[in-house]
């Protein structure tokens, strides 16, 4: 349905006069800014945002009229199913499934492609690496497929964007949530809003986890704050403000090692590869954020925002490099690594809804700057016994460490320091991106998308153990097309291509050397097919075909002057049902299949399972007491690219129950795992398989005064 019609719909539906603007998420970074009035119209219980429309596409597009599949997550969701960190949602999306990351920060595989970096607050580009926090949320959204008109370089395989709470005018209210867990791991969390004014008003969220989990010497500490101001400059103005404090320090555990069939060594289950003092990281991070928008007419809507990251960011860890199933000798490597990174990011995007003839148009211009200062570099170990980075040791429960002195390697003492300089790289980054779109309704019944994103990507390197500098500057040109057909108001058939790039620099910036200046930067091609249904009950089905094609130049292994380019394809299928079975009811499903190959060797690209599916079922049986159950399954993947470690596949059930004592408060029980199943979620390469937690409960108390 066109956009004007929708909006005169809801207008006569609730008599009141709505402002109704969703703010841009990716490239043109701008936050939700919402009016009192338009706070009435999208809340839909406990002031969660509505999951009918969605934030991430800039303009007010309600998810049927969006061509791609997308996953929406609300703060009451989250609770509900007791999650407590984004690999637990990715658990439950169609799509996607999880990385290891090394243990320290969230790692997302969209559709194939692995990414640490196509994270984003609302829609300010958030790709330091660590482990986000979700005490702030209102909501999660997860948009599959390349999406470089939305979101600039990167978002290969799709993004996750976090779309933060925000202050409310003239509301009072203050909420908690404290949750203990059967490992002793704790999590509180405040949230309070009260208004300072007729036009003004001032909401705190805060948060301290204490982090433990089944395995040895895991623990850790996670601390967020974050203050946020609304004002409403005039009536067409608002102005929303954030501050965020994020300090975080944990054990790093990166798994267990692969034995002669290329399987985890499940008898190595409770063994910890690391040092019990040494492996850990630390984040410290301040994050500023601010939008505006400010309605010109009824027609034509502007968002303006800026965004300031400093992030001090370090990790230490030692890990099984390799290992010898004959001998039971695990080899192991480390490094310590710090990273120094700052963030500018100026955006704003001008939306204008206007007829021409017998077509109505959703147009957005927008434009972006971002400036990156990032400092990185990695020491290795040596060895007294080895010389060198690596060191044998029986893989034993636990390993003959001692905090890095007094250590036994094979029955010989041995000592170690961080003192072999890897790298030391020192990185400034500009980008600017112009982009326009259009959404064109030629009638009630089909929209056409078109749009394109240039992007001027300009990094300059310096390699201080070199003494070299290096530059290159990148100016790309990504299109977007799609078309929208509506049957009926409550289907729609869609097909879409898009393109997207990453720069040889990569997601952290530093991959310039050698002769990777000289290359042009890798380009995903995608083109999706799908059909989504919102039936009278509240259930809505979405169901997509598609195919991503990566093409990666590299310098020929034969011929140093020329370029080969490698290619691999992946392709699939999703479904999604989500929504209100019947009044007592709710039910999220999905179900995926993947398949891929690169043309280079012919084998399967890492970390692509075949088929995924979970499900969760909340059922309320009263008025006060309800029930969860939910069941997630894992296909085998490949944990390498040549296809020689292999992931087993895996079922996970979940459950929860719930009591509310009164309106003001609700007693939670959430278990995992309750058949208590041996299992390995994610890898990091050969040797570092992650070992999925056991049988474990979550009580949790969430109320309000």
């Amino acid at each position: 349905m066109k956009r004007q019609i929708l909006l005169s719909q809801m207008k006569a539906m609730n008599k009141t006069k709505v402002a109704l603007f969703t703010a841009s998420l990716i490239a043109s970074q701008a936050t939700i800014a919402q009016t009192k009035e338009n706070i009435d119209e999208v809340v839909v219980e406990g002031q969660v945002l509505s999951s009918n429309e969605i934030n991430s596409i800039k303009a007010p597009t309600p998810i049927i009229d969006v061509p791609q599949s997308l996953s929406i997550y609300t703060a009451e969701q989250i609770t509900e199913q007791g999650i407590n960190s984004i690999g637990e949602i990715i658990d439950y999306t169609a799509g996607v499934n999880t990385s290891q990351g090394e243990g320290h920060r969230d790692a997302v595989v969209f559709r194939g492609v692995r990414s640490t970096a196509d994270f984003y607050i609302d829609g300010n580009r958030d790709d330091v690496q660590y482990y986000r926090g979700l005490y702030n949320v209102e909501q999660i959204e997860i948009l599959r497929g390349p999406n470089a008109l939305l979101f600039g370089r990167g978002g290969t395989g799709g993004v996750l964007n976090r779309v933060s709470k925000k202050a409310k005018i003239d509301q009072a209210f203050t909420g908690y949530k404290a949750s203990v867990n059967s490992f002793g791991g704790v999590g509180i969390e405040l949230d309070s809003n009260f208004s300072t004014g007729d036009a003004s008003a001032v909401r705190i969220n805060a948060m301290y986890e204490r982090v433990e989990n089944h395995r040895d010497f895991v623990d850790g500490d996670r601390v967020g704050f974050n203050p946020t101001a609304k004002f409403e400059l005039t009536e067409n103005s608002v102005l929303d403000l954030s501050y965020e404090y994020v300090n975080h320090d944990r054990f790093i555990d990166r798994g267990i090692p692969t034995g002669a069939d290329g399987r985890p060594v499940e008898a190595l289950e409770d063994v910890v590869f690391a040092d019990p003092e040494l492996n850990l990281t630390e984040l410290e991070a301040h994050l500023f954020r601010a939008a505006l928008q400010h309605n010109f007419s009824d027609s034509l809507k502007g968002n303006f925002s800026a965004f300031y990251g400093d992030y001090d960011k370090l990790y230490q860890n030692f890990y099984a490099a390799d290992y010898e199933p004959a001998t039971n000798v695990a080899t192991l490597d480390g490094y310590v690594d710090t990273t120094d990174r700052s963030n500018l990011i100026l955006s704003a995007n001008l939306v204008n809804e206007f007829s021409a003839g017998n077509t109505e148009h959703t147009f957005i211009f927008g434009a972006e700057y971002i400036d990156t200062s990032s400092d990185q570099d990695r020491f290795n170990p040596v060895f007294s016994t080895s010389g060198t980075d690596k060191e044998d040791f029986l893989a034993t429960r636990p390993l003959s460490f001692s905090g890095g002195a007094g250590i036994t390697a094979m029955n010989v003492p041995t000592t170690y320091a961080f003192s072999a300089l890897n790298d030391d790289t020192r990185v400034d980054l500009s980008v600017n991106s112009l982009y326009v779109q259009d959404q064109i309704a030629f009638s009630e019944s089909f929209d056409l998308l078109i749009g394109a994103r240039y992007d001027s990507f300009d990094i300059d390197v310096f390699n201080a153990k070199n003494g070299e500098s290096r530059s290159r500057k990148d100016s790309e040109v990504s299109p977007r097309l799609g078309f929208i057909y509506k049957p009926q108001e409550n289907i729609s058939l869609y097909a879409s291509y898009s393109e997207s790039f990453l720069p040889r620099s990569g997601e952290q910036f530093a991959n310039i050397n050698g002769d990777n200046n000289r290359l042009d930067p890798d380009t995903f091609e995608n083109s999706e097919i799908g059909l989504k249904w919102d039936f009278e009950s509240g259930l809505s089905m979405t169901a997509a075909l598609f195919e991503n094609e990566q093409n990666r130049p590299v310098v020929s292994d034969s011929d140093s002057s020329r370029f080969d380019v490698i290619k691999s394809e992946i392709s699939g299928f999703e479904l999604q049902l989500n929504g209100q079975v019947t009044d007592s009811w709710y039910l999220t499903a999905s179900y995926t299949n993947l398949d891929g190959e690169t043309n280079s060797s012919g084998n399967v690209p890492r970390e692509i399972p075949e088929n995924m599916f979970s499900m969760w079922n909340k059922y309320q049986v009263s008025d006060s007491f309800g029930l969860g159950f939910g069941v997630t399954y894992q296909d085998e993947s490949f944990i390498n690219n040549s296809n020689s470690a292999i992931l087993p596949s895996y079922t996970r059930v979940d459950a929860a129950a719930y009591y509310d004592v009164s309106e003001q408060l609700r007693v939670q029980l959430n278990v995992e795992n309750m058949t208590d199943e041996l299992y390995f979620p994610n890898s990091h390469s050969t040797h570092q398989a992650t070992v999925g937690a056991p049988l474990n409960a979550m009580l949790t108390l969430t109320g309000k005064f």
